[in-house]
């Protein structure tokens, strides 16, 4: 019989190293499961083995953390590797898919996992932690009945500011809040497209280290962005993991 794969998530950014560090972040129950298990496939290895040492502060793990097993899934990982990493599970024994931060499987390389272990008959269980998307549309103050994510935009400053302006435009057909991210040390250009290529009564969210003890959420009109940014008063998030949302009026 297959083993279960358990979806963890991890920790939004540095969290100090004390046993109640993650009790306002993951249930007790899911940091308690998470110590039962001794494999575990991951977005990097390091990051993993710094979450389970937080997790082992309050729960005692199964095996000496340097003989639990990680593997890394990412964005350089084969899809030919895929089978490899599930076999463990077609064996019978049970996993856990921890992302770099936040819940694993989405804008996550780790949903090609997931899906392969449904093909499989594996049985998926997604555990509570912590979402950076959902806490940014649920502080925004922006329609949470409807809204998309989009990942990263262009590169190129044309392709973005087009990208910027066909969101929207679909935010004002569809009333729906567009989420973005962006490398953490271009927060500022992206901020800047945003503001202007986007009209002045268009909401704007800069949603920063959420979770985290530095934690900044505000919500402007695009055109009171831009003369905050005009008055060298941008918000405080550079190389900070930011979440931008926008809805059109």
């Amino acid at each position: 019989m297959p083993g279960t794969l358990y979806l963890i998530p991890n920790t939004l950014g540095p969290t100090e190293a004390a046993p109640d560090a993650l009790s306002h972040i993951l249930p007790d129950m899911v940091q308690a499961q998470t110590a039962r298990l001794d494999y575990f496939v991951a977005e990097n290895a390091k990051t993993a083995r710094a979450f389970l040492k937080l997790i082992a502060l309050r729960h005692p793990l199964a095996k000496p953390l340097q003989e639990i097993e990680i593997a890394e899934l990412n964005v350089n990982t084969p899809p030919q590797a895929l089978t490899t990493l599930l076999a463990p599970l077609l064996a019978g024994r049970d996993a856990g898919l921890v992302s770099e931060a936040g819940v694993p499987a989405v804008a996550d390389p780790g949903a090609d996992l997931v899906r392969l272990a449904h093909q499989h008959g594996v049985t998926v269980r997604p555990l509570v932690g912590p979402s950076s998307l959902l806490l940014a549309v649920m502080a925004s103050g922006l329609n949470g009945q409807s809204f998309a994510f989009n990942g990263y935009l262009p590169t190129d400053a044309a392709l973005r500011a087009k990208r910027i302006r066909e969101l929207e435009l679909r935010s004002r057909a569809e009333r729906q809040t567009q989420l973005l991210i962006e490398t953490p040390y271009r927060n500022g250009a992206m901020l800047e497209a945003l503001t202007g290529n986007c009209q002045p009564g268009t909401l704007i969210c800069v949603a920063t280290d959420l979770s985290l003890p530095s934690e900044s959420v505000r919500t402007l009109g695009a055109g009171k962005w831009k003369a905050l940014l005009a008055a060298g008063q941008a918000p405080d998030f550079h190389k900070k993991p930011t979440v931008f949302l926008l809805l059109a009026q």
